[in-house]
């Protein structure tokens, strides 16, 4: 009877992953390597089902909405849950933008039962920064209780007039697990699925059942974290945009700008002030910069959307840097050690890095038929997004750019 007690399993533990089994101690008796084995498979795994030829939402427009309340200055993740998610929300800026150069993004913060907008949509790195640190870096910036309900209110408002191609998002990082709404916030969730918003939630504490339902509702995704590398790991797989609505979302051209810079120097270039700064109060009379094409505005940076003609500028690399994410890189088959000890090859192809059996397994491109270690696996699904070996043989490049076609 006892066996059979061990084998038999509940009905509810059959839904769940048992990552708790491949944990294992090393030789200090930590943990940490295991954990981050188990990220990086996840990680792998999620790499696994995309796949290319997919209509994906290329011009984002996503709010990210950050928990203000108590619950974000406990210490579970060091120094604090605060200062952990503004560190992690650095990187994720960078990431995100240069990843989706078309998109845009904006951040709102819920607190003391309100909601207010810290930055406005932009496509700009350093005003995000800026308006994080000046509403979000001190622990007097977080008290009293978030309100969901007034913040996806708010990013609703400005989200519901963007144009049908582009792709309304919103990002929730909740601490707290309550929330002190002003209504009936189902009626808001009915909102957000109606006007075609994806809203996906990361739980800095523990899963609740209302951004599940939210989450479930909207197409979004919900997660809860495990640690700080685990919150990393779910911030960035919000980078990769996600598939378009199969409704809701039309086929149409879009009108772009492509403004040349010119040099500050340049003696046909007349003195124009900045429209970027021209808020702020920094603006300065300057010549140089990014001219809009149909109004003449200046700008310092790109990509932007005209104030004055509400044309998007935006430059050539920024819609080649695009490219890989609708042809994305096929995932390597896996393919046991002792397997490729067989057939001698001892190294990686890559990084030539030497098989061994502690390694377990490689991963064989199924065009060029070369190997590569798991960490070149992720590197070039990651970031090179080309396979070395299709590279160096040029027949496959060919084929393989006619197969994209």
């Amino acid at each position: 009877m006892a066996d059979d007690d061990d084998i038999k399993e509940y009905r509810w533990e059959t839904g769940y992953e048992k990552t708790w089994e491949a944990i294992k101690e090393d030789d200090e008796g930590n943990l940490d390597a295991s954990v981050a084995d188990i990220i990086r498979r996840a990680k792998r795994k999620s790499q696994m089902e995309r796949k290319g030829h997919t209509r994906l939402g290329m011009m984002r427009h996503m709010y990210v909405i950050l928990d203000g309340s108590d619950a974000m200055l406990d210490q579970d993740l060091k120094p604090t849950r605060q200062l952990c998610t503004l560190k992690l929300l650095e990187s994720f800026i960078d990431e995100y933008l240069y990843e989706s150069p078309l998109s845009q993004l904006g951040f709102i913060l819920t607190r003391n039962k309100r909601a207010e907008k810290i930055s406005d949509l932009s496509g700009n790195c350093r005003k995000h920064l800026e308006a994080l640190k000046a509403h979000y870096s001190q622990p007097s910036n977080c008290g009293g209780e978030p309100s969901l309900q007034n913040a996806l209110e708010l990013a609703l408002s400005s989200l519901k007039n963007m144009p049908s191609h582009a792709s309304r998002e919103i990002l929730v990082l909740m601490g707290n697990l309550t929330t002190c709404d002003p209504g009936d916030i189902n009626i808001t969730i009915q909102k957000l699925k109606t006007c075609g918003v994806r809203v996906s939630v990361i739980g800095v504490g523990a899963e609740v059942r209302l951004c599940a339902v939210l989450c479930k509702t909207t197409g979004g995704t919900y997660s809860v974290i495990l640690d700080d590398v685990h919150y990393k790991h779910l911030l960035h797989q919000q980078v990769l945009p996600p598939p378009a609505a199969t409704t809701g979302s039309d086929n149409a051209l879009i009108k772009m700008g492509f403004p040349h810079h010119a040099p500050t120097d340049s003696k046909t270039t007349s003195l124009a002030m900045c429209m970027c700064h021209l808020e702020s109060g920094e603006c300065k009379l300057e010549g140089g910069g990014y001219l809009c094409p149909q109004c003449r505005s200046k700008y310092c940076e790109l990509p932007v959307e005209c104030k004055v003609c509400g044309l998007t500028l935006v430059s050539a690399p920024h819609l080649a840097r695009s490219y890989h994410h609708l042809f994305p890189v096929v995932s390597f088959k896996e393919i046991e050690i002792e397997t490729v000890l067989s057939q001698q090859i001892t190294h990686c192809f890559s990084c030539r890095l030497k098989f061994t059996e502690i390694h377990k397994h490689a991963f064989q491109c199924e065009t060029c038929n070369r190997m590569f270690c798991f960490d070149c696996d992720m590197f070039v699904h990651d970031a090179l997004h080309t396979c070395p070996g299709c590279a160096t043989n040029q027949q496959t490049f060919l084929a393989m750019m006619e197969t994209s076609k």
